[in-house]
């Protein structure tokens, strides 16, 4: 079989493609025949770190989304043939999505409804697990998400345009809250109001906390944030009591500094969400939730939806991540020969 490998860490040429023996899904792994691999932000930043302990090469990336056509045992003979979507497949393992079969842990690979195409499959996982959490921390809340359990919540996206602030909204517009985010140009205003924004607002041009609170004039409930060290003034000015800012992201070298004084009074709150590290129950109802909002049509991939689709075949692996490290808006994808 074809794969894409790496044995050091590197820019994107350090991906190779190889030819594999098609691998045996030992006991609770299925193998799925991949059909469309994911690309994150988190496979090129991994990329570029030492392979994990006792790994001699690794196949790259944590998403994707085909069909299972094998089954080790203690798994259900009844899922070969199973469409499934896969999330977190090379986290602490060799064997990411990047390649023609991929093993994972049967609870890996999730039933994908027929009426859902293999590229939004593949463009769950990370993004959308990620957005899932930072909508279910703020204290008090709901914990899931589904029809009505957000109404009467405010969110703020910041990067609406971006994968997971792309899944946010459509999930926080799904569970019933009002939505607002931030962009930085009118291109990708025109992909935040495609995914559901009820509010869209350019922070280059445009007074960000005033427009905000505008929209929510007793402030957000929820901030699931992209940046934040650089939006921490704006996160504080829009921020109504008790608000989460759940952030999931940042730059290498991003502070995150807040006046106590300011902000005591409020009993604000920074949550971290590192989709890996997810408290298992809240991972498992997360799962729960994402895979009701696909067989609902509440998740949708494409420009129509706010999330462009960037396609690069298997061999072309390199020039994909290269496009994502260069800033591209959308969803980064290999669709697998």
């Amino acid at each position: 079989m074809k794969s894409v490998i790496r044995t050091a860490a590197g820019g994107p040429e350090v991906l190779r493609l190889v030819e594999r023996p098609v691998p045996e899904p030992g006991p609770g792994e299925v193998r799925v025949r991949v059909h469309v691999s994911g690309v994150n932000p988190t496979d090129w930043r991994s990329r570029r770190r030492a392979l994990p302990p006792g790994m001699h090469e690794q196949v790259p990336h944590q998403d994707g989304a085909g069909v299972i056509d094998a089954v080790g045992p203690q798994v259900d003979l009844a899922r070969v043939g199973q469409r499934v979507w896969i999330w977190e497949a090379a986290w602490q393992r060799p064997w990411g999505t990047a390649q023609q079969y991929t093993l994972v842990p049967d609870e890996h690979a999730v039933a994908l409804p027929d009426h859902a195409p293999f590229e939004l499959g593949a463009a769950l996982g990370v993004p959308a697990l990620t957005a899932h959490r930072a909508l279910t921390v703020q204290d008090g809340g709901p914990g899931r998400i589904a029809p009505g359990t957000l109404r009467g919540t405010t969110v703020l996206v910041a990067g609406g345009a971006g994968a997971v602030g792309n899944a946010a909204v459509q999930l926080a517009r799904w569970a019933g809250a009002r939505v607002v985010t931030t962009v930085s140009g009118p291109a990708k205003a025109a992909l935040a109001r495609a995914a559901g924004a009820h509010r869209v607002v350019d922070y280059r041009t445009q007074d960000a906390a005033a427009e905000i609170l505008a929209f929510a004039p007793e402030g957000v409930d929820i901030v699931v944030e992209v940046a934040p060290g650089t939006n921490t003034a704006l996160d504080i000015a829009v921020a109504a009591q008790g608000a989460v800012v759940a952030y999931y992201s940042g730059g290498e070298d991003e502070r995150l500094s807040v006046p106590v004084l300011a902000t005591l009074s409020s009993n604000l709150r920074w949550q971290s969400v590192f989709v890996y590290t997810v408290p298992p129950a809240a991972k498992r109802q997360a799962l729960t939730d994402v895979t009701a909002a696909v067989r609902a049509g509440a998740l949708r991939v494409g420009e129509e939806a706010g999330l462009p689709l960037h396609r690069f075949p298997l061999e072309r692996a390199a020039d994909a991540h290269a496009a994502l490290e260069q800033g591209v808006v959308g969803k980064v994808l290999l669709d697998i020969p």
